[in-house]
């Protein structure tokens, strides 16, 4: 373990940050071929998106852990805010740049084939990087898809991770052990509810990207829910003795989850929301607890975890403009399988995989460093 802030970091937990970062790149790739085909459901790793949620529980595991004890003491909640913008913000208004950019090279084309203007998109931009979400139908609703950050759809889960920071610094740090873990069953229950009667009405909880009715109540129920699970297990967490190979057992275990196929049925109770809220609620947690007691053994395995963890963030934040381009691309050709496409599939993933990385090394890293150091100074 390495020490940030005199507290053992979980190196394990990191590297199953970007293990679930890449399936969330894979899983937007056989996306796409949903979008092209206009097939109801998507034909592989269905449960892609689950990821979100597992990054929900994740987030509520190490802000309690690392803040339970000192906010309101030795740190501020102004101070914690700060941190926080300091953490993610800098890649989120990198993002909205590769957004932008990759908007501009496929001609502003929006998905009815009509185009947006430069003004638009400029103005798209510009609320991209305050995170000011788009309402379906505004003019800086630039692609025309009813998409929060239409620069860069996955960017509504960060709004919601922002929404759960605040809440945290202003109630969830403050419940007892006892209100949070009632707190937790309440919101487990609505969870349940809203995925187990179908309340998105295509059979899955795949919400939160577009503000309407359902993926609001949807989103926040998908971030609440884990993220204060999550808080609540860094509260009563004892690791487990003796656990060899966790970060393998655990990576196994996200990668059979999430490539589970859809599971139709169920009229009056949605089968495959069922299998959702049970990874949520049961085989998240019991991951994330097996992660957090499992240790790195050798330099090696230190250093994968590391990386890992490192470019997980800045992955999902610049993987999904060169989505936009590979869509449209299928699209176009009329091209529907894997089979078909798989050189450009594989060269998506592996330069959204390398931008990554030099947007962690010559960008994040260096910002993140100098406003820290402002702020000291």
């Amino acid at each position: 373990m390495t020490f940030i802030d005199s507290k053992p970091h979980y190196a394990i937990l990191d590297g199953l940050r970007g293990v679930a970062a890449l399936l969330v790149v894979w899983y937007h790739v056989f996306e796409g071929f949903q979008f092209a085909g206009n097939k109801p459901i998507i034909d592989f790793i269905n449960h892609g998106y689950l990821a979100v949620d597992f990054f929900f529980i994740l987030s509520g595991f190490v802000i309690g852990y690392a803040y339970d004890d000192r906010l309101g003491k030795s740190l501020t909640i102004g101070g914690f805010f700060r941190r926080r913008l300091i953490r993610l913000h800098p890649m989120v208004v990198m993002g909205a740049l590769i957004g932008v950019v990759s908007f501009l090279l496929t001609g502003m084309e929006r998905w009815d084939d009509s185009h947006s203007t430069l003004l638009l998109t400029f103005v798209a931009f510009l609320w991209s990087c305050l995170m000011i979400p788009a309402l379906p139908g505004m003019p800086r609703e630039v692609r025309g898809n009813g998409e929060m950050f239409p620069l860069n759809g996955p960017c509504w889960s960060l709004f919601f991770e922002y929404i759960g920071n605040i809440l945290y610094a202003l109630v969830i740090h403050r419940l007892s052990t006892r209100a949070l873990s009632w707190l937790s069953v309440l919101l487990c229950c609505a969870l349940t509810w809203f995925a187990v009667t179908n309340q998105s009405g295509y059979g899955s909880i795949g919400v939160g990207w577009t503000i309407d009715t359902t993926n609001v109540l949807g989103g926040t129920l998908r971030m609440l829910c884990p993220f204060t699970l999550g808080v609540l297990m860094s509260r009563v967490f004892k690791p487990i003795k003796n656990v060899r190979g966790a970060f393998w057992t655990c990576a196994i275990l996200l990668l059979v989850f999430f490539h589970v196929p859809y599971i139709d049925g169920g009229e009056l109770l949605c089968f495959n929301g069922i299998f959702e809220v049970v990874c949520i609620i049961c085989v998240f947690p019991v991951i994330v607890w097996i992660a957090a007691s499992g240790k790195t053994t050798d330099n090696v395995s230190q250093r994968f975890c590391r990386f890992l963890g490192d470019i997980s963030f800045p992955l999902y934040v610049v993987h999904y403009p060169l989505m936009y381009a590979f869509y449209m691309w299928l699209i176009k050709n009329k091209l529907y399988t894997f089979a078909e496409t798989w050189p450009l599939a594989l060269a998506t993933v592996a330069s959204s995989i390398c931008i990554a990385w030099l947007c962690l090394k010559l960008y994040d890293e260096p910002v993140r460093k100098w406003l820290g150091n402002c702020h000291t100074h």
